[in-house]
């Protein structure tokens, strides 16, 4: 059963009477199943075998209690010839429960069926719906602007029919519909398998090999002091020298700054001594 239903999915686009068959052959081993039921009311819509479609939805509705597929029961009304019914399953209860692309086409298969009956200004006026909105685009506007295009036309008002034909085809574009689609592209050759890749086996970790631990040292047992001890006393005199000399280092920096500021001073105050005792000198003479 699975099997004809994938099939049946396959061939619905381009051959439908194959897929009704196998549709057909899905019923008979599990014709109690909502989804059986439903591939065969497709299969059968798009077969144009219409009064099996119209009866499979009515199953499906009944088994399910959906009412999704009402605007193709009503179509399905409208290709036996009755647009009456049609217009009249549109106007029940069950059309307020379908969602917003289910009602966009209902009202296509309203104008249709208002063309059937030669009511052309109805099925323009069946289209004038929220959704007819010519500056957005969603998955259902293409076949309402086209939709809308030939009852215009039918109506005499060609002009403007030319127009939403044209928006039909920007939609189509902005949604990647139709000849603005992309191909599907599919594998004729099967991928080469990938060998498995051999797995290199994790190398020992020998970097503590070659280190021999460490021998710990209790903190209390180190002094600096016996350190110095037991160097000889001229090395003991040199040790202390230099650590003197690296304080005196230390001390250097900010005495040579001090010494700078103090040599400044000195210069300024040198020149005005001197002037001072040329000036006395001069007094004198």
């Amino acid at each position: 059963m699975a099997k004809h239903l994938v099939m049946a999915g396959r061939l619905i686009d381009d051959e439908p009477e194959l897929a009704f068959q196998h549709a057909l052959a899905a019923s008979r081993r599990g014709g109690r199943m909502a989804v059986v039921r439903e591939a065969v009311g497709l299969t059968a819509y798009a077969a144009e075998h219409f009064g099996e479609a119209l009866r499979e939805f009515r199953t499906y509705r009944r088994i399910s209690g959906s009412n999704a597929y009402l605007p193709m029961m009503a179509d399905c009304e409208r290709g036996l010839g009755h647009p009456e019914k049609a217009l009249d399953m549109a106007r029940s209860e069950d059309a307020k429960d379908l969602d917003t692309a289910g009602q966009v086409e209902l009202a296509i298969v309203v104008s249709g069926a208002r063309m059937d009956m030669g009511q052309f200004d109805a099925a323009v006026a069946a289209l004038e719906i929220p959704q007819l909105d010519r500056n957005r685009a969603f998955s259902y506007s293409p076949r309402l602007f086209r939709a809308y295009a030939d009852a215009l036309e039918l109506a005499g008002r060609g002009e403007e029919a030319q127009k939403w034909q044209k928006q039909a085809l920007r939609a189509d574009e902005a949604l990647g519909l139709g000849d603005f689609a992309e191909p599907e592209i599919f594998d004729l050759v099967p991928e080469e398998e990938e060998r498995p890749k051999h797995r290199a086996e994790p190398r020992e970790d020998r970097s503590n090999a070659y280190f021999a631990p460490a021998e710990e040292t209790p903190a209390d047992t180190l002094d600096p002091a016996d350190d110095v001890d037991a160097l000889p006393s001229d090395e003991q005199e040199n040790l202390l020298t230099e650590d003197g000399d690296a304080n005196d280092d230390d001390e250097a920096v900010e005495v040579i700054v001090s010494d700078f500021d103090a040599d400044a001073d000195e210069d300024e105050e040198t020149p005005r001594e001197d002037a001072e005792e040329t000036e006395q000198q001069r007094i004198e003479d």
